[in-house]
């Protein structure tokens, strides 16, 4: 009997294990969290510590991970309706680097504001992941949809 139930217990954890997509546990908390039209950012290296907000740094070493990996990562988990970005994206960044970003969004809005406007919109997110990027103002807030 209890070697039945020592099988069905390893068979149960096998099946609840993530093998692919998010596998950070942090990560995967915020966005369970997230409802319609909340928010969530995706911040640089250098975005500012906000106390307030749960925040989950997965920061490595510069560019480990960049803002486009992680949000590549949570398209496939969560519905993004809108972005916004700080204008100072735009006059701060290449052409390529810029088309990289716009080649990520496809089709979902970007509103791009003053940077001081953008941080004023921070402390009403879900969390924040702080990656590596060194990208200036790569910083994105995605609203759920």
């Amino acid at each position: 009997m209890l070697g039945r139930i020592k099988k069905h217990l390893i068979k149960e954890r096998q099946t609840l294990m993530i093998v692919k997509g998010i596998l950070n546990p942090q990560i995967l908390s915020l966005i369970a969290r997230v409802r319609h039209t909340n928010t969530l950012v995706i911040s640089d290296r250098g975005f500012p510590y906000w106390p307030m907000i749960e925040t989950v740094d997965i920061s490595l070493v510069d560019d480990v991970p960049t803002v486009l990996q992680v949000f590549e990562a949570l398209k496939a988990n969560f519905a993004v309706s809108q972005i916004y970005m700080a204008e100072e994206f735009k006059a701060n960044n290449t052409a390529k680097v810029q088309q990289a970003f716009a080649d990520s969004w496809g089709k979902i809005p970007v509103g791009f504001e003053p940077h001081v406007d953008f941080k004023l919109r921070v402390p009403t997110a879900i969390g924040l992941i702080r990656t590596g990027d060194t990208i200036q103002y790569a910083n994105m807030i995605l609203v759920s949809s």
